[in-house]
């Protein structure tokens, strides 16, 4: 199941995001954005929503949010590892893109590290686009956007 986080859900949301990206710290150098993030103020805005076993624990997430430029952000999605490969990314994503499609936006856009090279598989695999790389806040940045159609 996928629904709003809550704040009850912060710690789960916390162990999932770091135990997805602790992998590439060594490969980064440092820890991936999404490992820092203001988790709570990401909630309390209703950016947050999380995938849930069967006993509505999360372990999944993913963050987006509207942007001014007329796009739905797609700042974060994880996955425990445990449950890779079980398809709750890509229901995770098409939950952003729903939402951004009732919301009238054309477009979803995201950002991945360089250095994470499954990521730069997966995403054009689903659609996206890349439209561009540099450097933000000290991270190689790949860029990505997918044009939405309006059928649901």
């Amino acid at each position: 199941m996928i629904r709003p986080a809550c704040l009850g859900d912060e710690t789960a949301i916390r162990e999932c995001t770091i135990s997805a990206y602790q992998r590439y710290v060594a490969v980064i150098g440092r820890k991936p954005a999404p490992m820092t993030a203001d988790v709570t103020s990401q909630i309390m805005a209703g950016h947050v929503y999380v995938a849930t076993d069967d006993e509505d624990r999360p372990v999944g997430v993913i963050v987006f949010y509207p942007d001014d430029d007329n796009a739905m952000i797609l700042e974060n999605i994880a996955v425990a590892p445990e449950y890779e490969g079980k398809g709750i990314g890509k229901r995770l994503i098409a939950t952003c893109e729903s939402a951004a499609r009732k919301q009238g936006f054309p477009h979803v856009r995201l950002y991945t590290n360089e250095k994470m090279s499954q990521n730069l598989s997966i995403y054009p695999h689903l659609g996206y686009v890349e439209t561009g790389r540099r450097i933000e806040d000290g991270f190689n940045r790949v860029y990505f956007e997918k044009k939405l159609s309006h059928s649901v």
